[in-house]
């Protein structure tokens, strides 16, 4: 556990204000490690009150890092303070959007990532027998500007045969955690935070439960005229889940979130309804999401979707 800082200026060099992150929870992986998740919890929450639901689910081959969100004065509360990844007044689309604070967070997200796959532990592989295998027998070294190693294996016919073991990056969240999650889609896809920054890390999946999409009048103006912007949004695997019942989030700020993305060319998309479904998660909506998990990411067990 951590707690960390965080502040992000705009390409001109304006200064900005500096948030505080609470403390950063872990889940590691108890199989081999193939993906790391970054997963936000919903207004008012903390990181804590998710590891503790991710760590029992059957998906043992991720680390899931789960963040503490700032305390700040919310609108939406009348300005009193409490655990937000922005500020929000109301899930309209007509409402201002806290462009420095949803950049700080997408930021911060990023950070927590940009450290992978430096920490997987080969501890964690099926025996000890294997263990050794690697240590005695393996050159390892990482390469630059992926989420991967390169493997030089010296027992195969004497021969140098190089292996690439990615670990896939992905965020997800529930409620403006989901929000924040779909935030730091737009910012890869576009390339940049709001600010005009490089955005540094690779994605391969997002997750939002019960949440909306930040931004959405600025979506189309990010994406127009990059071809590049326009291949990784057709290729980036999306899963959206929203309850019919939600008396927080609408239903329909989810689905209208959901159409907005497809519009705008985000083409991998998947959008779960779920009947009588508030404001929470239930075993039948976790269920579809480590089984979609499993298939994207392509961890071990994995069958098509």
């Amino acid at each position: 556990m951590s707690n960390t800082s965080s502040s992000i200026g705009s390409v001109s060099g304006t200064a900005t204000r500096t948030f505080e992150f609470g403390r950063t929870h872990v889940v590691r992986p108890k199989g081999r490690h193939q993906a790391t998740i970054v997963w936000l919890h919903g207004l008012g929450d903390k990181g804590s009150s998710w590891s503790q639901l991710l760590e029992t689910l059957p998906l043992s081959n991720i680390k899931w890092i789960c963040p503490t969100a700032p305390t700040r004065p919310v609108r939406l509360f009348g300005g009193f303070p409490c655990t937000a990844w922005f500020d929000v007044g109301d899930f309209s689309e007509d409402a201002p959007d806290d462009l420095e604070g949803l950049d700080a967070s997408a930021a911060h997200v990023a950070n927590l990532l940009s450290t992978e796959p430096a920490d997987i532990d080969w501890k964690n592989k099926e025996s000890e027998v294997w263990e050794n295998y690697v240590k005695n027998s393996f050159t390892f070294s990482p390469y630059s500007g992926q989420n991967s190693y390169l493997i030089c294996d010296n027992l195969r016919e004497g021969r140098c045969a190089i292996t690439n073991l990615s670990v896939k990056l992905g965020v997800g969240g529930f409620s403006m955690g989901a929000a924040t999650a779909l935030y730091s889609a737009i910012c890869l896809v576009s390339g940049n935070y709001g600010n005009g920054n490089l955005y540094p890390v690779n994605l391969s999946a997002i997750v939002g439960l019960s949440g909306w999409l930040p931004c959405s009048r600025n979506l189309r103006n990010r994406m127009e005229g990059s071809h590049e912007a326009a291949r990784r949004a057709a290729s980036l695997p999306i899963f959206l889940c929203h309850g019919l019942g939600d008396e927080v989030v609408a239903y329909e700020h989810g689905k209208r979130s959901a159409e907005n993305l497809s519009s705008a060319g985000f083409r991998n998309l998947t959008f779960r309804t779920y009947n009588g479904l508030g404001h929470y998660t239930i075993p039948e909506e976790t269920d579809e999401v480590c089984n979609w998990l499993t298939a994207t990411l392509g961890l071990d067990g994995s069958q098509s979707y």
